[in-house]
């Protein structure tokens, strides 16, 4: 099964190239190792956050008292300088050193009191700058994590993974503001209204970066795959 994707996206990059005048194997490989050379030799300019003012610095969090803070600080920034540069994909991680992320099975007051004094003056920062440039609604931004947290105790003083009900939030690309999908159980256990799932995320995604999920289905082994495994429907409640 990887080895039929991978050939489908080998032949979709020669497809790409033959378009561009290229069209043998030589000039595939000059294409590639040009593009390595462009990529390692814009990166000095991309991390040099000395060309961003004091202003942004600060409201980033890099000037913050909190370590974690300016190393989520500083990821968000350079996001924002990947995305004023074209990248397409960006993935962020919060920093290690607030007991485990956020998969607090102890200590959880305290793990997920660091974790948001960590994330939450960068990433309110990113969506403000972005916005600022003209970059939001173009750009889509995908807060989750695995799991949610029980609502009751796990041993004295942290939570278990809970899969049954948990919240992300987008913004920004074609996502709606203000608004809130779905609801869970009095006690925040179980979803119960407008539920959704993991292939219903990645459709919409999809629909919101310009791709049709059910046409990226092919037959292979004798049944329909695709990028949400032959699943999903889009959330329409968070569509602009």
């Amino acid at each position: 099964m990887q080895r039929n994707k991978l050939d489908l996206i080998a032949e979709l990059d020669q497809d790409a190239l033959r378009e561009s005048g290229y069209d043998n194997e030589i000039e595939t490989a000059i294409q590639n190792f040009e593009v390595a050379f462009r990529m390692q030799t814009t990166v000095p300019d991309l991390m040099d956050l000395q060309q961003e003012t004091a202003a942004t610095k600060q409201m980033y969090g890099l000037e913050s008292d909190f370590h974690n803070t300016r190393t989520f600080g500083t990821e968000c920034l350079v996001a924002r300088r990947l995305v004023e540069r074209g990248v397409r994909f960006i993935e962020l991680t919060c920093p290690a050193g607030n007991g485990d992320r956020w998969d607090q099975h102890s200590n959880l007051f305290d793990g997920h009191t660091k974790n948001c004094r960590t994330v939450d003056q960068p990433i309110a920062a990113l969506i403000k700058d972005l916005r600022q440039r003209g970059l939001l609604d173009s750009t889509l931004i995908v807060w989750a994590g695995e799991f949610g947290r029980t609502p009751f105790a796990q041993g004295a003083n942290g939570r278990d993974h809970n899969p049954f009900g948990f919240t992300i939030w987008m913004a920004g690309g074609g996502v709606q503001g203000g608004v809130t999908v779905g609801e869970t159980d009095e006690w925040g256990y179980h979803a119960i209204r407008d539920r959704y799932e993991m292939h219903d995320l990645h459709a919409t995604m999809l629909h919101l970066m310009g791709l049709d999920h059910t046409r990226t289905t092919f037959r292979f082994s004798g049944r329909d795959m695709r990028l949400t495994d032959v699943h999903g429907k889009l959330i329409e409640g968070v569509l602009a």
